[in-house]
């Protein structure tokens, strides 16, 4: 049962990652910005899943006047690296958590940190409409799991850890907005969330880390030399890193 478990929820990240990349390449613009509708070359984009690879409109092959098969050409994130990431995150969750409902809610928005990670990678920037909702989904979510046999946390410690850590964050971009956008501060809400379901402990370890990966990064960026002192990095993905640590550090707990 535990290696059926495990395969599905891979297969479920692969197949979710395949559908990211055209996301990530519309929803990587900048604040003022309208989500993009065009590929490079400027051709119309149709959608938002599904691989980052446009083809340019004209006769389909095969059709009279047609110059053959067209493979179209690349513009985002590469899909493999998406499924991948994907996959393999969810296949971990699912290995340490369990046949347990929470388990699934995690699994199930897996795949929504590796979109908002594409985004903030690209542009430094975590998009409300992922976040938020992020927060919500994952608020309600949990909130059902608990009513079902078998779940290991507290949805009461839940709420809690999402409000405590949403705080602990915009106290950091009140004291230096530079440093800290609001866009952390929103995904904050959602990872504070899934930590506290394990207990205070877990939401600690995991708060901690998203810190410590992020800092040892920016140290890595300073001994590459003097440009690294001033290079600002994407923090979101620490953050989500973290959180992914502390929560298989709470299901292999519980």
């Amino acid at each position: 049962m535990g290696v059926v478990v495990i395969i599905l929820a891979a297969g479920y990240g692969v197949a979710a990652g395949l559908l990211l990349p055209r996301a990530a390449y519309r929803l990587s613009v900048g604040p003022e910005e309208s989500w993009r509708g065009h590929c490079p070359a400027g051709h119309p984009l149709r959608g938002w899943l599904g691989p980052a690879r446009c083809r340019p409109p004209g006769p389909a092959p095969g059709a009279p006047g047609a110059p053959g098969r067209r493979r179209g050409h690349p513009y985002g994130p590469w899909a493999g690296w998406a499924a991948g990431l994907a996959g393999g995150v969810c296949g971990v969750l699912a290995a340490v958590g369990g046949a347990r409902p929470e388990t699934a809610v995690h699994v199930l928005l897996a795949p929504v940190l590796v979109l908002l990670a594409l985004v903030d990678l690209a542009v430094h920037r975590l998009p409300d409409v992922l976040t938020l909702p992020l927060a919500a989904a994952v608020t309600a979510l949990l909130g059902a799991a608990a009513l079902l046999p078998g779940a290991a946390g507290s949805w009461r410690l839940a709420v809690s850890g999402g409000a405590a850590l949403g705080a602990a964050y915009l106290l950091l971009h009140l004291i230096n907005p530079a440093g800290m956008g609001l866009g952390d501060v929103k995904l904050a809400l959602a990872l504070g969330v899934t930590l506290g379901w394990y207990g205070w402990g877990v939401w600690a370890a995991g708060a901690f880390l998203g810190f410590l990966y992020g800092s040892l990064y920016g140290l890595a960026l300073v001994l590459r030399g003097p440009g690294g002192r001033k290079q600002g990095f994407a923090f979101g993905p620490f953050m989500a890193a973290g959180a992914l640590t502390g929560v298989l550090l709470g299901a292999f707990g519980a």
